[in-house]
């Protein structure tokens, strides 16, 4: 996943009550003192405002974290979607710490903890769903549970509704499995399997010198690992 894709037509159907990102804005709400030291150390290799602008997310949106763990992307996507949006921070009951992911809810004033499964979001009510550097524990571990799970995104998201799959871009082929990836080529497949189109691919995550033959956590990648930056949308 080296180049970038595009489908023209389905850039036409955005929200029309959302506004743009505001780049200079979410970076300046990055680097306010609330926001833990730990997660600005992480900064550097996600380049959120950079992969949200691509992502197509604006403000005013809800957004639904799939699987948001401590809450890291959760925390960025309140501030990009701005008071008159909302986050969705979805987990599994028991997957993580509660009093962290609470407190961090807590802080955001548009933060809704969602420690349930992602079917019991409305139908047609999230404008924008985000997995964020776990789909490959989904597929990897069980594709037609990854199926399932996808298939309640389609439900949940809005006509023209936007999914963006984050993650450890593995080699067609591998052991990824193993190696905690996905290739490019496997997770377009599953996505489109459940329905969505692929709308565009960037390479602002791309790390040369990862060359996918470790896993995410080897010392030797300081948690920079090459990623896939995927845009899909639901027609």
């Amino acid at each position: 996943m080296k180049s970038v894709l595009s489908l023209l037509a389905v850039f036409s159907l955005v929200c029309s009550s959302a506004q743009a990102l505001d780049i200079a804005a979410l970076e300046r709400a990055m680097a306010n003192p609330d926001r833990p030291a730990a997660d600005k150390e992480r900064d550097a290799s996600r380049q959120a405002p950079a992969v949200l602008d691509f992502l197509g997310l604006e403000a005013g949106m809800t957004v639904l974290d799939v699987n948001a763990s401590g809450g890291w992307y959760t925390e960025v996507l309140s501030y990009a979607v701005g008071p008159n949006g909302k986050v969705l921070m979805q987990n599994r009951p028991g997957g993580n710490s509660a009093e962290a992911t609470t407190a961090r809810a807590n802080r955001l004033g548009n933060v809704d903890e969602w420690l349930t499964p992602i079917s019991d979001a409305p139908a047609n009510s999230v404008d924008f769903a985000i997995t964020a550097l776990n789909f490959h524990d989904f597929h990897n571990s069980n594709p037609a549970a990854a199926q399932g799970i996808l298939g309640q995104l389609m439900a949940v998201l809005k006509p023209s509704g936007i999914l963006a799959v984050i993650d450890h871009e593995g080699t067609f082929g591998a052991d990824n499995v193993s190696l905690h990836r996905i290739a490019f080529e496997d997770a377009v497949k599953a996505v489109l399997e459940a329905g969505f189109v692929l709308a565009g691919a960037s390479d602002v995550l791309d790390n040369e010198a990862d060359d996918h033959t470790v896993g995410p956590f080897d010392p030797s990648l300081g948690r920079n690992t090459d990623r896939l930056v995927l845009k899909f949308m639901k027609l």
